[in-house]
């Protein structure tokens, strides 16, 4: 029941107007363009404006979020799938996932609780300060 609960609001996600099915099938051009450009960007997906900075270095993908306002509908699931689309497109096996939510004056004790329970721990990434980490091995 709650996988489908999942399924229908994921197929309603849109993405600065695409749908999550439409950014899933772009050609690797598209993302190296518009998105893996290594500058903060703003996302509107769903319901939340997200700040992020995507990027591939040393043939890893880095997709790091210094804020997201709003939200909660599968924002982060979402990022995720779009993430390993896009690891799968440039043959990347490894994604580093930086997510700054750790001094935050008002912390999202959800979003907190998420990260932990889907295995990201507090780490000093360097270059970029305290933050929740995780590191992904894609097959």
């Amino acid at each position: 029941m709650l996988f489908n609960y999942w399924v229908a609001i994921m197929s309603k996600l849109v993405i600065e107007g695409e749908s999550l099915r439409e950014i899933l099938s772009w050609p690797v051009e598209y993302f190296d363009e518009l998105v893996l450009i290594d500058d903060p960007i703003v996302l509107s997906i769903g319901s939340a404006e997200v700040l992020g900075q995507f990027a591939v270095i040393d043939n890893e993908l880095l997709v790091e979020l210094a804020q997201i306002d709003g939200g909660g509908e599968g924002i982060l699931p979402a990022i995720a799938r779009i993430a390993k689309y896009v690891a799968s497109l440039k043959s990347i096996t490894v994604i580093n996932c930086i997510v700054h939510a750790v001094n935050c004056t008002q912390p999202n004790l959800k979003l907190r609780a998420h990260l932990e329970k889907t295995g990201f721990a507090i780490k000093n990434v360097p270059g970029k300060g305290e933050a929740y980490y995780k590191r992904v091995n894609v097959a």
